[in-house]
């Protein structure tokens, strides 16, 4: 199978691709800018993709088209209108490639989406699933909800099958952001003030499980195009999450056992309520769907994850 993926450069996009060569599909990818060491895979420097106007090019023989490429979410967003840059450069190119995809025979179309499209939260004891009515709560949700649904209707006038994932936090070995910030954290020698968070719990996701699960929906034999929720399977507290990653940094067990509340009203002093929310939140992502449909089950436990990402904090650099 010759697969096309978009935002090959990302940390999913690089992992993704490795994956599926391995597995012996033809990878083709689209980057900014030309990346070194790619001689196993076909390479296209496309720049921006919002600024090409013809995709014919990059959809030459290809099977399937996982689409990566997209403004990420941003903490602390500037732009005037981040609806319509964000619906440009999600939504709409989606669209426009989901077209061209159609024009060239492609079977098979891929999006990652996000769990933002549900939401931002759940309780502590409630799971998103795919029946609930989405509710995304910022423009980078909106914008994946809308390259849902313009992707689902191309779909239907097409011979194309369309599946969207919708995922939480992706970790894995080279993670940036936020699990990024973590792992350093809790690679601190000091006792940590989280003992007290083991009542909220999160989903979180293994980029082996990912890439597994993507290859899944490319090979199955019979797709109907959806939307589905992807997860690990095991939510985890603040606390569980911390205490596993500091063994798996060889760190001590050990957290101060404060209340959330107390850092929650701390935070709030120091301007960082929705750091707080995070950290203290839940976010409960339900794949039983997934699971059942394409008859899969995660290749990885959640600390099969966790040491795999831990221990490129400790490789050599």
């Amino acid at each position: 199978m010759k697969v096309l993926v978009t935002g090959a450069a990302g940390f999913v996009g690089d992992a993704l691709c490795r994956h599926l060569a391995s597995a012996g599909h033809i990878v083709e990818g689209t980057f900014r800018t030309i990346p070194e060491n790619r001689s196993w895979m076909q390479v296209h420097a496309t720049g921006d993709l919002m600024g090409m106007d013809n995709f014919s090019p990059i959809l030459d023989g290809v099977d399937a088209v996982v689409h990566l490429a997209a403004r990420v979410h941003i903490m602390r967003e500037t732009e005037a209108n981040p609806d319509a840059i964000y619906l440009k450069a999600n939504a709409e190119l989606t669209e426009r490639l989901a077209l061209a995809a159609t024009e060239a025979g492609v079977s098979r179309f891929v999006l990652l989406s996000s769990i933002k499209a549900n939401g931002e939260s759940t309780g502590d004891d409630t799971t998103h699933t795919e029946t609930d009515a989405p509710a995304p709560e910022n423009a980078y949700g909106r914008s994946k909800l809308a390259a849902e649904e313009k992707l689902t209707a191309i779909a239907e006038k097409s011979t194309m099958t369309s599946v969207s994932l919708r995922i939480p936090l992706v970790y894995g070995p080279g993670v940036g952001a936020n699990f990024a910030s973590l792992l350093n954290i809790c690679d601190m020698p000091l006792p940590l003030p989280l003992g007290g968070a083991t009542r909220n719990r999160r989903s979180l996701l293994y980029i082996g499980n990912l890439t597994a699960a993507i290859e899944t929906v490319l090979t199955a034999h019979r797709v109907a195009s959806g939307t589905y929720l992807l997860a690990d399977g095991e939510d985890l507290s603040t606390a569980d999450l911390v205490r596993r990653l500091r063994g798996c940094l060889n760190r001590s067990h050990f957290l101060l056992p404060i209340p959330p509340a107390i850092i929650t009203r701390l935070a709030g002093l120091a301007g960082k309520s929705a750091a707080a929310d995070r950290l203290f939140g839940s976010l409960r992502v339900g794949a039983e769907k997934f699971r059942h449909d394409f008859s899969w089950n995660p290749p990885f436990t959640v600390d099969q994850g966790l040491a795999a990402t831990a221990a490129r904090v400790r490789a050599p650099r």
